[in-house]
Formats: structure tokens, C-alpha cells, sequence
């Protein structure tokens, strides 16, 4: 398995000029600014599904991961995925256990994804990354400094994946003031010397532009061994596919029946591994991308026009871990929409980059988008999030958090009968108190372990948002 850059250029290689799995891993952006995508995808056939139904999902996660990885001996890898999947990590044999929300809307089907030691969906991805890039620098002997951006759950997920691994600091990048209080305290109550919290003041996508703008400084990359966490990693990609074939076995009963998915998104990397798992052959009727008040993708999926808004025009919402107004990930979705040529997508992106926006509406390729890759969307107000929580909880039992509350929200306005739909949680409600202690007048349950997290000391670093203020702070540190 070979990859290339969405932009047309090469990754570095450290074999006979083709990067392969662990080349990408420790690289994040092309040196060209482009991501990272497969030569080809490999195919899943309805065979493999009927063996893998009878897996746990750490078999599964092999299965499906295998085949992105050929520069990683089978047993090393196997060893990789088994330690991970865990349940003394994700509390259950089952990882992703999946419940029914009929009593709410007929067909729908809940894919519990939070049950990591962070409390989101998050976990899944990052505690395979976390390992696969220590087995990566054992065998380089090289050190890797992490830069990433968090808009709540990227953040703490990753530095409890990667606190105390050896040869690896992170460096953490959150917009100040924009994350719950929960999602504040669990990233900056971390003492672990290799944790450096930068609050940035700005938005999301400032802190994502600074991550982009240091990965893209070739010399500083190169100079201070830097790596990237966030969902332009390939590998964060490859291990959220696994979850949406663990939820199609989950949802069906096998003879190729289709199955729809519902995705809270933001910067469209958990959607956009439901789009490889189609791409790949998984029967995916409908990936339904279900938006907050920041409704750049909404807006796309039905207009045709994706229209980057500035900082000031990004809302802080109830749903924190979506404000964001520029989908780092939709270039991958791109790159397949022109038929995999680089030299079309750097025109359309050459677009964005002038205008702040790329105008599909007239183009045949708009009709591709819901017709041959099966995309739909919807979006989600603060007041609608506070009614489905109640409705949700007086119907179910069950407690959701907002960003799943937006994507039931919007799965009830896409189900279709006979089609199971599959809603994908993100995070435990215990992350989001306030907006809970809203919708039901009470506070969450807090999870063992967690009872004291909002009292604990903070640690962090409040810089503007510049990109030689934080490349200076991480050079001194490096």
C-alpha cells in the first residue's frame, strides 16, 4: 500500500521512493500542503464481512487496518491493535456497544463510541496512534514532537494517549475560553512534563491554520522532528473506519443489506472515514453529515457551495467540538470527487484559498456528491439540541451529549424505512454539564475517577494566535 499526496507531490520515503504506511504516519501534511491518501483503497467484499461478523472488535480493527499497512510485519502489527483494544481500556469486551433509540424515531440505532479513557469517541483513533507511533520511533530511534489543535476532545485524547511515551512531547493547541469546563480541566490538569497546553486566543481554526502553517515550515518540521495527531493523520482515518464496520454488523443481519449513518461534524474526519469505508465496498446507503449553528459542511451538501468562514463568524455553541469553519478533511473528500487528480483539486482549492470559497452548485460534479457518494446533511440549533436531550431522555432512558444530540436531531429527519440508521455518539453528556444541567435540571453523572476533575490545578500557556509565537515556544522545549 503506497500513498500520495492529495496535491500531486511525494512524501518523503525511507525505501525505494513510494511512502507507505509508517512514512505517513510520522509526517502529517505533504511537504506540498496536501494529505496523505492511498494509492487505491482496498475493497471489502461481502465475504468478509460474513467472516468478520464472529470477531471481537480488536480482531476486527486488524483486519480492517492490515490492509492500509504493508511496512509493519503482521505479528508486530496484531500485537499493536490487541493492546489497544482493550477492556480494561474502553471498560467492555464490547468497545462500541450499540443501543436502540427506537422508542425516539423508528430505526434508529446508537453506536456508543465514548467509552475510552477520555470519555470520547476521540479514543478509539487516538490510543492505536498513540502506540503505533511508539513502535515507529523504537525502531527509528528518532524523538517526535507532536502539534496539534483541539477544539475539546482532539486535545485530551490525545495527551492521555500519548502522556509518558517515551521520545514523544505534545504540544496542544485550544482556542481560550471555548471548551466546556470538563473538556478544559481534563487537557490542562495533566502534569506530565511531556504536556505543554498552549491556549490560543482565537478560534479553532486559528489554532488549526497555526498547526498546518508549522508542519508546512519544512525546515522547522525537519529541524524540531515534528509530527501531527489531529485528523489529517492518515492513521486517525484508518482507525475510525473500523467502528463504522463494527456498527454496519451491529445494525444488519448480513446479505449485503445497506445501512445509514448519521456523523455529528466539524473538520469531517469522522465522516470522511465513513466515506473510505463506502469507498472501500462497506454497504453505506447514506452518510448523513449533521452540523451545528457553524454550518459550512450543511451548507455545501446542499447548495453546492463550500464558503470558509472568518474567525469572527464562527460561533462558540453548546457543541464546542464543532465550531469550526474550515474542514481540514473535506480535501480528501475532494481529491475523490475530480477522480483522484491532483491538478483539479489545486485548481478548486486555489479558489478557496482567493475567495474564501469553492462554488460546485453548477458543476455535474454536485450531483455526484448525494448521488454516486451517498452524502446528505443536515444542522442542529442550541434550542433543538435541548429538546431532543429531553425528548431522548423521556423516551429512552438514555442521556446524550449535544454533539450526539445534532446528529439524532438530524438522523430523524433522514431515516428511511427498511434502512437502519446508525447515529454515531461522540462523547459521554458528563463532558458538557452545563448544557445537561439545561436540558434536564440536573447535572450528569460523573464517571469513576473524573468526581474531582473541575477542582484540580491547571497548567497552561496563553499565547496570541501567531505562528512564530508558538514555533518559539516549541523550540525552546525541543
Amino acid at each position: 500500500m503506497n500513498y500520495l499526496s492529495t496535491r500531486g507531490g511525494a512524501f518523503p520515503s525511507s525505501g525505494d521512493g513510494e511512502a507507505c504506511f509508517l512514512d505517513i504516519l510520522l509526517e502529517g501534511l505533504a511537504p506540498d500542503g496536501g494529505l496523505a491518501m492511498p494509492e487505491s483503497y482496498p475493497r471489502i467484499t461481502s465475504e468478509m464481512l460474513d467472516a468478520w461478523r464472529f470477531l471481537s472488535y480488536a480482531e476486527l480493527a486488524f483486519e480492517v487496518v492490515r490492509r492500509f499497512v504493508t511496512d509493519i510485519p503482521l505479528a508486530d502489527l496484531r500485537g499493536i491493535v490487541m493492546k489497544t483494544y482493550t477492556p480494561e481500556t474502553f471498560g467492555s469486551d464490547d468497545i462500541t456497544p450499540m443501543t436502540s433509540l427506537s422508542a425516539f424515531a423508528p430505526g434508529l440505532e446508537l453506536l456508543h463510541l465514548s467509552n475510552g479513557p477520555t470519555l470520547a469517541f476521540k479514543d478509539l483513533a487516538m490510543q492505536l496512534l498513540g502506540n503505533l507511533f511508539e513502535y515507529a520511533l523504537a525502531k527509528s530511534g528518532r524523538p517526535l514532537n507532536i502539534v496539534g489543535a483541539t477544539s475539546g476532545d482532539t486535545g485530551s485524547a490525545a495527551e492521555y494517549a500519548m502522556r509518558g511515551k517515551r521520545g514523544i512531547r505534545v504540544f496542544m493547541l485550544s482556542p481560550r475560553g471555548r471548551m466546556s469546563a470538563f473538556q478544559t480541566a481534563q487537557m490542562f490538569s495533566l502534569s506530565d512534563a511531556n504536556i505543554h497546553n498552549l491556549a490560543i486566543d482565537g478560534v479553532f481554526d486559528d489554532c488549526q491554520d497555526i498547526v498546518k502553517a508549522v508542519s508546512a515550515d519544512v525546515a522547522f518540521k525537519h529541524a524540531h522532528a515534528i509530527g501531527t495527531v489531529n485528523s489529517i493523520n492518515w492513521a486517525r482515518v484508518v482507525a475510525q473506519v473500523v467502528y463504522y464496520v463494527r456498527g454496519y454488523i451491529l445494525a444488519t443481519g448480513g446479505n449485503d443489506e445497506r445501512v445509514s449513518f448519521t456523523v455529528p461534524s466539524g473538520n469531517f474526519g469522522n465522516i470522511c472515514a465513513g466515506h473510505v469505508a463506502r469507498m472501500m465496498g462497506l454497504p453505506i446507503d447514506r452518510l448523513v453529515c449533521a452540523t451545528n449553528e457553524n454550518d459550512v459542511l450543511d451548507e455545501f451538501f446542499r447548495t453546492g457551495v463550500y464558503r470558509v468562514r472568518p474567525s469572527d463568524e464562527t460561533h462558540a455553541t453548546s457543541s464546542p467540538s464543532m465550531d469550526i469553519s474550515k474542514a481540514s478533511n473535506f480535501e480528501r473528500f475532494v481529491f475523490d470527487l475530480v477522480g483522484r487528480d491532483p491538478v483539479a483539486l489545486k485548481t478548486l482549492w486555489r479558489e478557496v484559498d482567493e475567495d474564501g470559497r469553492l462554488d460546485l452548485s453548477a458543476s455535474p460534479l454536485f450531483a455526484e456528491v448525494s448521488g454516486r457518494y451517498g452524502f446528505a446533511s443536515g444542522q442542529c440549533s442550541h434550542a433543538e439540541r435541548i429538546a431532543v436531550i429531553r425528548e431522548v431522555e423521556r423516551t429512552t432512558g438514555a442521556v446524550i451529549d449535544p454533539h450526539t444530540a445534532v446528529a439524532v436531531k438530524v438522523a430523524r429527519e433522514h431515516a428511511s424505512d427498511g434502512v437502519p440508521m446508525v447515529v454515531l455518539e461522540t462523547a459521554q453528556p458528563a463532558k458538557f454539564g452545563e448544557t445537561i444541567r439545561e436540558a434536564l435540571g440536573r447535572d450528569p453523572a460523573l464517571p469513576a475517577g473524573f468526581e474531582d476533575l473541575l477542582t484540580r490545578d491547571q497548567r497552561f500557556t496563553t499565547l496570541a494566535a501567531d505562528v512564530g509565537a508558538v514555533e518559539a515556544y516549541i523550540a525552546a522545549r525541543t
